[in-house]
């Protein structure tokens, strides 16, 4: 009975064998490698090519074989918190600074497979993922980056920028360590790091102090910068009454200016007109001084006389001299008696 049980399950297994049913799967992430281990339809040895991510693959079992790598992107965490990162113990980086004091750092490394290079790290490197992790990964991770972060002196631990340069490169060194193994390092990031804890503290009341006394200096730098602004304005107040004092004076000036030219002009005016009544006058006198003049006189004095009444004195040789007598007395005597030959007899 137990050999009739044997000789069903031992055909069962045959026809399953020689079906090829046998069913391998690769995860949503993870991509399969083929090792053939009898050399009957195929060569013996890994297959170079490797099997997608997502999909099932039939191969004869016992024949050939079957491993898988996770090819998403992976963390080590390297910390000095027991309860965080790979390990469950303090994990971080112990070194010294280029000045020589003691250091401990917080690293992270994100990496992936590279999935071309699945079928070689099987061969060569490692049977699953766990084993690359820990014997290649994390081995490489814990020694190169000490000596990367180790070029800073102390206080470039203080800034960021010099702790991300120092980053990039060790990332730099990691893959091309890594790389030809078939990891791809993705990110190389730093996190707390310590001191010794009284030099920490010297350190730390240093900066203090060099904050103090930049927060000084830039208050005295806003003071000189506020007596300059002040001094500023009453420079241009200064020179706003120059300004203003200077167009008054020229405006003073400019019509001072105008004041004697209006009067030069003026003095020139009247100049040139008595120049003109002058000569106009030696003119006339020169004309007056001929025959003409003799004529102009006698024509004035004719105008000046008429309408006027003359009267004709008796001028005898023994009558009235002229030298000695009164003629306005004589012309009263005249007018008198000129009014009593017109006024009418009485009756």
């Amino acid at each position: 009975m137990r050999s009739y049980r044997l000789l069903i399950l031992l055909g069962i297994l045959s026809t399953f064998l020689l079906s090829g049913c046998w069913p391998h799967q690769a995860g949503p992430t993870e991509v399969g490698v083929r090792t053939v281990k009898l050399g009957i339809l195929k060569k013996k040895g890994v297959d170079p090519n490797y099997y997608a991510p997502g999909k099932t693959y039939f191969f004869l079992p016992i024949i050939n074989g079957w491993n898988t790598f996770d090819v998403k992107l992976q963390t080590v965490e390297m910390t000095f918190d027991a309860k965080r990162g790979d390990l469950r113990s303090r994990d971080d980086l112990l070194f010294k600074t280029i000045d020589g004091n003691d250091i401990s750092l917080d690293v992270i490394i994100q990496y992936r497979i590279d999935p071309p290079k699945a079928p070689y790290i099987l061969q060569n490197v490692a049977v699953n993922d766990i084993l690359l992790r820990q014997n290649i990964v994390r081995a490489v991770a814990r020694s190169r980056p000490r000596d990367i972060f180790g070029e800073l002196p102390t206080e470039g631990f203080y800034i960021a920028d010099q702790r991300q340069a120092k980053a990039e490169k060790a990332k730099d060194a990691l893959n091309e360590i890594l790389g030809p193994y078939g990891v791809i390092v993705e990110r190389v990031s730093t996190k707390d790091y310590r001191f010794n804890p009284a030099y920490q503290q010297a350190i730390e009341d240093r900066k203090v102090a060099e904050q103090l006394a930049e927060k000084n200096k830039s208050q005295a730098k806003a003071a000189q910068e506020e007596y300059r602004r002040k001094v500023a304005d009453a420079q241009g107040l200064v020179n706003t009454r120059i300004a203003a004092a200077d167009g008054e004076f020229e405006k003073s000036r400019i019509q001072a200016d105008a004041y004697f030219q209006q009067q030069k002009s003026i003095s020139q005016a009247i100049t040139a007109e008595g120049v003109a009544d002058a000569k106009g006058i030696k003119a006339m006198n020169e004309a007056l001084g001929g025959t003409g003049g003799e004529i102009l006189v006698k024509l004035r004095i004719a105008e000046a006389l008429k309408g006027k009444k003359i009267y004709l004195l008796p001028m005898s040789e023994g009558g009235i001299n002229l030298k000695t007598t009164d003629i306005n007395d004589l012309l009263r005597v005249y007018g008198l008696q000129g009014m009593a030959k017109r006024s009418p007899a009485k009756p």
